[in-house]
């Protein structure tokens, strides 16, 4: 038995085609088919009637998982400007059945490469999965190359995209010629490296068989045009089950997702991309005189980012791309043409602004929509429902998000986007809050992702609702945990989550890793991430009593195990990682101090012991010594007396350079110290000085490390001392006179000045007014 004789309509497109799409509504106005057939997986049928709702919005996407693994998915994307989506619309608007025939995603997520055109072969040159070594070609652009051009898009848009006239005189030829271009290169070059193909093509074959026994030879088959072909191609009932038995087979689920332009650029990833959707969808929508439309589209956005852009901008670009379409022999003005226009007319030779043009308009952050009568996942529905009290929209582009935990409506978003990321479902992304970095304010970047869809749905099996998966989730990471610090940080994130349920399992789990813990690093590493939960449980409002145990009993182990640990043969890398604990140990004790009554002073006599003891690493002795200096607990004549020990002649230049960068590197405010304390300079001039020539050159990058963090203005006031000489008056000055810039003394009318405004900073009360006038 052979396959349908040529009466169906085979119309072979280009997925993503404007062209194509505006050729397949006038073929299909012509020739009124009493059904329509349309690549795509056959689970999507019972879904076709959801593109008439209108809730639904292109770009849209069916998306198809396995039902025991939505993380094995598939997306079958649809633009408005997409052939099968028009050929689909036309059916609905026509009354006519319309119907999948591609291979069933049953098959494709079964394991079998190649599964649907986002991973894919598209039919028309998409990369897919193809046999060890052979040929992947490109139809389009073997075509274009044959017809004498370098870029494929190019050519698409002088055969197909500006032929715009008489399109429904023009339809037929059109396919035919494309049709015939195919089968060329089909005898040329077999499946082209897509062997995957042959047995798609035999499944449609078979669904066109049964189309032909309903409808006889009135249908229409809209496929990639690299098909058409194989669909016109004589074979037998026999021949196809061959290739389709023994295919792997697997439960699915599927549903419409959102999808956005950006998405449908190649330069995302997905393989039956297009270079320029934002384009694509202008030439498909504009009613006439695209190029001018379009320059007009260019000219508000750029307005928009203050520059200067006029009418007259407008009318000169649109004379330049008619010229240059004139130059090169083309019908019309093309994207190659209307960029070159815009860099030289409207950016001033500037490719900065033209990347704006191109990032908005020629790819572009469109984003669709779906009915609510989509199937969905219960967490899906839930998640949808709290979006919309919360006022949180998902958009395709970024968008900076500031929360203020003051506020109900701003707690409960902030609530969300956390047990979100705890699910593996990143919509928002914190990031540094400008101008305040109190805990009362959080700041998110947002941006929704088709992607995300799927990961909601493998969120499922957790819960039925945000809560109850984010709440399962984290009691089973913490019972699956094998780390402190997994642990740690894993009650953290459940408390800026508001997990309450959950942080008891979480505790229980905390106890038992630190309880069996004896690595000091680790411990010291997990105590800093405890103590930031317990100041957000302050802020949020969430009982963290227990945690506060657990912190404190921590605490009294680092103090136990530190100098031990610090006082054994530590490398360079060692000390440099131990010194980054202290530091965090160091601010996690100041959280907690108010908790434990004498912790603060039980830290600062490990710091003693480490500012004091020749054993630990310089790196580690110097960083101490400054905590014990900054907190007010080493008078300044001993901290110069343990500096004085440290460089002395006795000590190796590399330990002595490590003591200056642990008490005065970084960014710790170390420089304006030694400004203003001349005798502390004065011991490093002098140590410098005495560095013999080969340790110099040793010691020279941690220096330039310690010294080269500081800013500018201090760099200036320590070469001005060090010019001089520490000690000496400054040019002018009397014996004993202050730095030039500094005064001998603080001036406390200039400093109570400031009061109000750091009283406003901390978020304390407002001062006393009257105390303020005393």
């Amino acid at each position: 038995m052979s396959a349908p004789p040529p009466g169906p309509l085979l119309l072979g497109v280009r997925h993503h085609g404007p062209g194509s799409a505006r050729a397949v509504r006038a073929a299909l106005d012509a020739q009124r088919p009493g059904a329509v057939l349309v690549e795509g997986p056959p689970e999507g049928d019972a879904l076709l009637e959801l593109a008439a709702d209108p809730g639904m919005r292109p770009p849209v996407a069916l998306l198809a998982h396995a039902a025991d693994d939505p993380g094995r998915a598939a997306f079958w994307p649809l633009a408005e400007f997409s052939p099968e989506w028009v050929a689909i619309r036309w059916a609905q608007e026509a009354g006519v059945p319309v119907r999948f025939i591609d291979l069933p995603a049953a098959h494709s997520l079964a394991g079998a490469a190649d599964p649907a055109p986002e991973e894919g072969g598209d039919g028309n040159g998409a990369a897919g999965a193809g046999r060890p070594g052979a040929v992947r070609i490109d139809p389009l652009g073997v075509l274009a190359e044959t017809a004498g051009y370098d870029d494929p898009e190019r050519w698409w848009e002088d055969v197909v995209e500006h032929r715009g006239g008489g399109a429904q005189q023009a339809a037929p030829a059109a396919f035919e010629a494309l049709g015939e271009a195919m089968a060329a290169l089909r005898e040329a070059y077999g499946d082209g490296g897509h062997p995957r193909d042959l047995v798609r093509e035999a499944y449609m074959r078979q669904r066109m068989r049964a189309a032909r026994r309903e409808f006889g030879d009135g249908y229409a088959v809209v496929c990639g045009a690299w098909h058409v072909p194989a669909l016109r191609a004589k074979s037998t009932v026999a021949a196809d089950k061959a290739l389709l038995t023994g295919l792997p087979k697997t439960k699915v689920e599927t549903t419409w997702v959102p999808w956005t332009h950006r998405r449908l650029a190649r330069a995302g990833g997905y393989g039956a991309g297009i270079v320029s959707p934002g384009w694509y969808a202008h030439l498909f929508a504009a009613p006439d005189r695209p190029v001018e439309r379009w320059l007009a589209k260019v000219a508000a956005l750029l307005r928009e980012e203050d520059r200067q852009v006029s009418p007259a901008h407008v009318i000169e670009a649109v004379r330049l791309a008619d010229t240059l379409a004139a130059l090169r022999g083309r019908p019309l003005p093309g994207l190659t043409e209307t960029l070159e226009a815009v860099r030289a007319v409207m950016c001033d030779g500037s490719d900065i602004p033209l990347a704006l043009v191109h990032d908005r308009l020629v790819v572009g952050d469109v984003l669709g929509a779906v009915p609510d009568a989509a199937p969905v996942v219960p967490l899906q529905r839930d998640l949808t429902r709290q979006q919309r009290s919360l006022r949180l929209k998902a958009e395709a582009q970024d968008r900076e998000l500031e929360l203020d935990l003051r506020k109900d409506t701003d707690t409960a978003r902030s609530l969300l986007l956390h047990r979100l990321r705890l699910l593996g479902i990143d919509w928002g992304v914190p990031t540094a809050s400008r101008g305040s970095t109190g805990t009362f304010r959080e700041t998110w970047r947002l941006r929704w992702e088709p992607e995300l869809s799927v990961r909601v749905a493998e969120a499922g099996v957790w819960g039925t609702t945000v809560l109850a998966a984010a709440t399962a989730r984290a009691e089973g990471d913490a019972a699956a945990a094998t780390e402190l610090g997994e642990v740690t940080a894993l009650a953290e994130r459940c408390l800026l989550a508001g997990l309450s349920d959950a942080l008891p399992a979480v505790l229980r789990a905390l106890a038992d890793r630190a309880a069996l813990d004896t690595d000091v690093a680790r411990l010291a590493k997990a105590l800093p991430a405890l103590a930031r939960s317990l100041r957000y449980g302050d802020v949020r409002g969430t009982d963290a009593a227990a945690l506060g145990t657990v912190a404190a009993g921590l605490a009294e182990r680092i103090c136990v195990a530190l100098p031990p640990a610090c006082s054994v043969g530590l490398d360079a890398d060692a000390a440099a990682e131990l010194r980054g604990h202290v530091d965090g140990v160091h601010g996690a004790v100041a959280l907690l101090a108010d908790r434990q009554a004498g912790l603060r002073e039980r830290w600062s006599a490990v710091l003693r012991a480490l500012a004091g003891r020749e054993a630990v690493p310089g790196l580690i002795r110097g960083r101490a010594t400054r905590l014990l200096l900054d907190e007010g607990r080493l008078a300044a004549g001993e901290s110069a007396r343990l500096m004085g020990l440290a460089l002395s002649p006795a000590a190796s230049p590399a330990e002595a350079a490590g003591w200056i960068e642990g008490f005065a590197g970084g960014s710790s405010g170390g420089g304006t110290l030694l400004v203003h304390d001349e005798r502390l300079l004065g011991l490093i001039d002098t140590w410098l000085l005495g560095v013999p020539e080969r340790a110099f050159v040793d010691v020279l990058p941690l220096l330039r490390r310690t010294f080269g963090a500081y800013e500018p203005g201090v760099k200036r006031a320590l070469g001005e001392l060090v010019r001089r000489g520490p000690g000496a008056p400054a040019a002018g000055t009397g014996h004993g006179a202050a730095p030039q810039g500094f005064a001998p003394d603080p001036d406390p009318r200039r400093a109570d000045a400031v009061v109000a405004l750091v009283r406003l900073l901390l978020a304390g009360p407002p001062p006393d007014e009257n105390a303020a006038v005393a």
